[in-house]
């Protein structure tokens, strides 16, 4: 009996029964290798420019003080970080190196150098290490305003203490939001599809030019390919601050509240641009705000002609530049609309 097989089509229109039986490659594959090898070129080229400035981080905190005891149990951690400067500046995330009482950075020639802290910045959990070291590679920063959806991304840490580790995937989502551990929100953050584990993060994100574009923080647990980038433009924005100052410097103005919705009938009453604001439920005794004026139960709208339609738009309204100039705060109170003059102070106090 015989047998006839029909002709199985391949991924590029080529069939099994013509030039593949003889042992001779079909033309039309010849493309998909092309491309497999630019990827492949792209990757390798770019863990060549960026690998060697590539560490990882060993801890050591205070921890935390055990259950009836006095004496307090060491804390240990590791993450991973990357040489900026030639000089040695690591960048990092803050929730790696926070409350550190040393830090060991070994490179990836399996050198090992003590670090100290130089700054950190919780609210974007980033953070800037120094080592003392000769011969350092300094990875090259890229622009993450530029990056779009589906572009080739590459992630470089010690996930697990496998250091060294190399993930691709691409740009998944960008202008994600992000609450840091402070509580406060980040934006524009990276979203990507490429693996990260614990460990990973402070590693760098590189485009496939071998930029960095991304500083590797987070991921969902219980989640598969959902993975997030502290974008570089704002690590850009944080480091000169964190160099010199040690932190980001932030305007306070001394009030406890919480975001509430108001009713349709009442922001259309008020001729509001959001329907909502922040309801101060306390004020801190001889605070910016108490010197302007604001009490408990009033309802913040808009401060320095920003709208605030909730607790994470008046904490992007209070930056630095706002210490120290004199703002309107624009409150609802007993069904009326006032504008306070408040001057907010440096966010560090006492």
């Amino acid at each position: 009996m015989t047998i006839e097989v029909a002709p199985l089509r391949l991924l590029g229109g080529a069939e099994v029964g013509d030039e593949t039986r003889s042992g001779v490659a079909s033309a039309d594959a010849a493309p998909d290798s092309v491309l497999f090898d630019a990827y492949s070129a792209a990757v390798v080229g770019a863990v060549e420019r960026v690998g060697p400035s590539v560490v990882h981080l060993a801890v050591r905190g205070a921890g935390m003080a055990e259950r009836g005891r006095r004496r307090r149990r060491p804390s240990e951690g590791t993450g991973s970080g990357f040489v900026f400067t030639p000089d040695g500046f690591v960048l990092t995330n803050s929730h790696v190196v926070h409350g550190a009482e040393s830090i060991n950075c070994t490179m990836q020639d399996g050198s090992t150098m003590a670090a100290e802290l130089v700054g950190d910045d919780p609210d974007t959990d980033l953070a800037v290490v120094r080592v003392n070291g000769t011969g350092l590679v300094a990875a090259s920063l890229g622009e993450s305003r530029r990056l779009k959806p589906g572009q080739l991304v590459i992630a470089i840490g010690n996930p697990l203490g496998f250091q060294a580790t190399v993930t691709a995937g691409v740009v998944s989502a960008l202008g994600r939001t992000m609450r840091a551990e402070s509580g406060r929100l980040i934006d524009g953050i990276i979203q990507t599809d490429a693996a990260l584990n614990p460990g990973n993060s402070g590693g760098p994100l590189v485009s496939s030019r071998g930029e960095v574009i991304g500083v590797n923080t987070a991921v969902i647990q219980g989640a598969q390919g959902i993975c997030f980038a502290i974008p570089i433009d704002t690590a850009r924005f944080v480091i000169p601050r964190l160099i010199r100052d040690g932190r980001v410097r932030r305007s306070w103005l001394g009030v406890v509240g919480q975001t509430i919705q108001l009713s349709r009938r009442r922001a259309a009453l008020e001729h509001l641009a959001a329907a909502g604001g922040v309801l101060v439920t306390g004020v801190e005794r001889d605070s910016p705000a108490d010197r302007g004026g604001l009490r408990d139960g009033d309802i913040i709208i808009g401060l320095a002609g920003e709208v605030v339609s909730g607790i994470d738009d008046l904490q992007r309204v209070l930056t630095e530049e706002r210490i120290g100039e004199r703002v309107e705060a624009v409150v609802l109170r007993e069904g009326r609309r006032y504008g306070l003059q408040v001057v907010p102070a440096d966010g560090r106090r006492g």
